[in-house]
């Protein structure tokens, strides 16, 4: 029997045996050929990133037992955002969220939520842990939950010219101002991630090894500041600047031995939680580093030291003072205007006598006074780990006009920064070494050693027997002359000294008619553990520093001597 066979089938079977080739080809192509693709693209879909930067670290005083007091850490919470696409009724969201986030402000949601295009308003920051589960609960479409970190400064105004504050840098937050802008690097750590994989549900599983090896440390700076002596520096320069109606006041104490900062402080200062509340940005600045002025009488002592260092005078050389000088067609005068007669070093001091100051530079000549200032550290900056630090302004010598000389050896002519003087006049006190400031005591790193910073000291400023012998006649101007010998203290030796300026007028031209009232001193002065510098600004109805520094320097020396358990040494 024959069969006849239909032409479709031939049709048909060709038809599936290429489709089937075409499949076996695909396959082929995707197992084999693009294999490693697939695979890649695979992985990427269970792959996820998780980011480990560290929280920011702490900042802390350092108490004089060694205990640490925080003034910078960093608290965790929730904020709330809200997708105003979705949010059809406002005011029904508002209630119902604000019954469990009190701070809720209505106004402002409203205006964020009537944004119908953007997908993402944060509506409340700062949440707590309650508020935050609260308002998840609440179950409201377009309302979301995310966790954040924020600086929060425990101890308020207390040191935060130091501190500084953190703020937004375009997306960042950043330190903004003084160690936490400074020491940004240490502060922050450094950013780390791992790899791990993830279900489709986005639940994730083991977490591999870091892509980085090792632990991402945290770093917190402690700093040298005592929080006692803080505190009272702080109360004191805030009553006295009310007290006088003056611009500003500023100060410091220094360990003159190792340069070790035991508090500085401006004010007016500032709250640096609030810090976006603050009227004028000035406040940020640090005077004490950043700002420098001509200090007056203050730099009698350090004049006289160099005059002794050379051998170019002693304390008991004399000259006849007329009560003034004419130099370079300028007539220079003492404060009051009157003559002494024949007087020696010692009175020049005790009467801070302007034609005395001339008289030093004179004997010793002018590039030793000015190779003297080098020698103090007024030219450089001393390095401290703080912003903005600027370094004096002595050009005025460079002129080489003797009354440029003269003018610098009391003070007027020759600018420079509060922590310059400071660091000055601890030659005084230290046998004539120059050190360098310091303000953090050591960085804390998670598993390993402490940071210590050490001091350093150069040698050679001043001999011991200089340092001693102006000591000496430092004592005695408190002894016998300040304040008429009335602040006289029985039980320790305190070398200390006056200064009143002209300060410069702003519009140029000379000097306007207010002043910068001075004051450093150094206890117990044959072997100083605390020097002293303070200064006010524009100070209204009192004309001389003595009569507005001197009370607030003895409080705040009788507080340290007493604090530390300082032996007397009378």
């Amino acid at each position: 029997m024959k069969f006849k066979v239909d032409g479709r089938i031939f049709i048909v079977g060709g038809l599936l045996t290429v489709l089937g080739l075409v499949i076996l080809g695909r396959l082929f192509f995707l197992q084999v050929v693009s294999a490693n693709y697939y695979q890649t693209l695979a992985e990427r879909q269970h792959l996820a990133s998780l980011d480990l930067t560290p929280r920011r670290g702490s900042i802390f005083l350092k108490e004089k037992d060694g205990g640490l007091f925080p003034v910078a850490n960093t608290k965790s919470g929730f904020f709330l955002f809200i997708d105003p696409r979705r949010i059809d009724d406002a005011e029904k969201y508002f209630k119902e969220l604000s019954a469990v986030v009190p701070d809720l402000d209505r106004e402002d949601f409203l205006e964020r939520a009537s944004k119908k295009y953007d997908p993402f308003e944060v509506v409340a920051r700062r949440l707590r842990t309650e508020e935050a589960e609260e308002a998840e609960e609440l179950g409201l479409a377009g309302v979301g939950i995310s966790s954040e970190e924020w600086r929060f400064y425990p101890a308020r105004e207390l040191a935060s010219t130091v501190v500084g504050f953190t703020g937004y840098k375009g997306d960042d937050i950043v330190g903004r101002a003084g160690i936490e802008y400074f020491e940004e690097a240490i502060l922050k750590g450094e950013e780390n991630y791992v790899n791990g994989r993830r279900t489709l549900a986005g639940t994730f599983l083991d977490w591999g090894k870091r892509l980085f090896p090792g632990t991402n440390p945290t770093h917190d700076i402690v700093l040298t500041i005592e929080p006692q002596a803080q505190m009272l520096l702080e109360k004191i320069l805030n009553k006295t600047r009310e007290k006088l109606d003056a611009e500003n006041a500023g100060g410091i104490v220094i360990d003159p031995k190792t340069g070790r900062i035991l508090a500085m402080a401006a004010s007016p200062s500032f709250d640096p939680n609030k810090y976006n509340e603050v009227k004028s940005p000035g406040v940020f600045v640090n005077p004490m580093v950043e700002h420098i002025y001509e200090l007056g009488s203050v730099f009698k002592p350090l004049t006289m030291a160099a005059g002794l260092d050379t051998g170019s005078v002693s304390p008991e050389t004399t000259y006849n003072d007329q009560g003034y000088l004419v130099i370079d067609g300028r007539r220079i005068e003492n404060y009051d205007g009157k003559g002494r007669g024949q007087v020696d070093m010692q009175h020049v001091l005790n009467e801070s006598l302007n034609t005395g100051a001339v008289f030093v530079m004179r004997q010793m000549g002018r590039d030793n006074l000015k190779r003297y200032f080098e020698k103090y550290g007024f030219y450089e900056k001393s390095g401290i780990a703080l912003p903005g630090e600027v370094a004096g302004n002595l050009s005025n010598l460079e002129s080489g006009r003797e009354v440029e000389f003269a003018t610098a050896a009391f003070g007027q002519g020759a600018a420079v920064t509060p922590l310059a003087f400071a660091r000055a006049i601890s030659s005084l006190a230290n046998g004539g070494k120059l050190v360098k400031p310091f303000i953090i005591d050591r960085v804390l790193v998670d598993g390993a050693p402490d940071a210590v910073t050490e001091p350093e000291i150069k040698e050679g400023v001043l001999s011991p027997e200089t340092s001693e012998e102006i000591t000496r006649m430092l004592v005695k101007v408190v002894d016998e002359a300040l304040v008429g010998g009335t602040v006289k203290n029985e039980r320790y030796s305190i070398a200390a000294k006056t200064g009143t300026a002209q300060m410069p007028d702003p519009n140029g031209g000379g000097y306007a008619d207010y002043f910068l009232h001075s004051f450093f001193g150094y206890a117990p002065a044959f072997d100083a553990k605390f020097a002293v510098f303070l200064f006010v600004t524009k100070p209204k109805g009192v004309r001389f520093a003595s009569q507005t520094l001197t009370g607030p320097f003895m409080e705040i020396m009788d507080f340290l001597l007493s604090y530390y358990n300082i032996p007397p040494d009378r």
